[in-house]
């Protein structure tokens, strides 16, 4: 069966403050309506190689996008590829390193920031290049997206919880309550989403650590969450889905051939 999809990457969310800042989130898990998974990121644990992680399936020593200056189209293909090659509607509300992985590189903010390119991979898009874009003005340009388009594929990207987490590190108030904000922005569209018949992915590239940064191996980098809802989703305790499957386990849902991995038992 074809899904709707709409995968929201939480920039720099740590598992350890995800578990207990995202009251709306977690509201969802208790009325048995969500579950909530553990995925470790792939390395190095730095946001444009695990955008392309997540996006293709590949972690970042074989993609050959290991840092955040390779500045170049992905050489792999995406969800957004599935997706128009199935004949389906994409479209992103996203930092802009996702425009240079899947659209055009280098970014040209003239031309990038609204795009509307029915012959790109991500055909409709409202891309953002400072890293304190308010998540509240990101969530209201994935809706418009999402309204005026009814795109088959959605991503939504907001940076404000990895951009407190620079700032002030893992264990501050700011980081914890940059995570409440993103919920809460969550709360304002997550039922409208599903009612419109959206499977929901909410996850992120990576943790953060107490040094205000990110690329190696703690727990705090490298845990991340798993939030799915939507009635395609088993809500199995017991599946164990990968940062490598998301893209496969999305264009399953969308029911765009690929040939990536995907975790069967994350779905009915």
């Amino acid at each position: 069966m074809q899904h709707k999809v709409i995968l929201v990457i939480l920039d720099g969310l740590s598992f350890q403050v995800a578990e207990h800042a995202m009251g709306h989130l977690l509201a969802y898990k208790e009325a048995g309506l969500a579950a909530l998974y553990k995925l470790e990121c792939a390395l190095p644990s730095l946001s444009r190689p695990l955008y392309e992680c997540i996006m293709t399936g590949t972690v970042p020593i074989i993609s050959g996008i290991v840092h955040n200056d390779v500045v170049r189209l992905s050489s792999q293909q995406s969800i957004f590829h599935h997706a128009r090659e199935a004949g389906l509607t994409t479209a992103a509300a996203a930092y802009h390193w996702m425009s240079e992985l899947y659209n055009r590189a280098p970014f040209n903010p003239a031309r990038d920031r609204h795009t509307v390119a029915e012959n790109l991979p991500i055909q409709y898009g409202h891309f953002y290049y400072r890293d304190d874009y308010p998540d509240s003005h990101l969530f209201d340009d994935a809706e418009h997206l999402r309204v005026q388009h009814t795109p088959d594929f959605l991503l939504v990207h907001p940076m404000n919880i990895d951009d407190a987490g620079h700032k002030h590190g893992l264990d501050s108030p700011q980081y914890r309550n940059s995570a409440r904000r993103a919920d809460l922005c969550l709360a304002e569209y997550l039922q409208g989403w599903l009612d419109a018949g959206y499977q929901v992915l909410v996850s992120a590239d990576h943790g953060m650590n107490n040094d205000r940064s990110h690329n190696g191996l703690l727990p705090e980098e490298r845990l991340v969450p798993l939030f799915v809802l939507g009635d395609a989703f088993s809500l199995d305790p017991d599946a164990k889905p990968r940062q490598t499957e998301l893209c496969g386990t999305i264009s399953q849902l969308l029911g765009a051939p690929h040939n990536k991995p995907w975790c069967k038992e994350l779905l009915k």
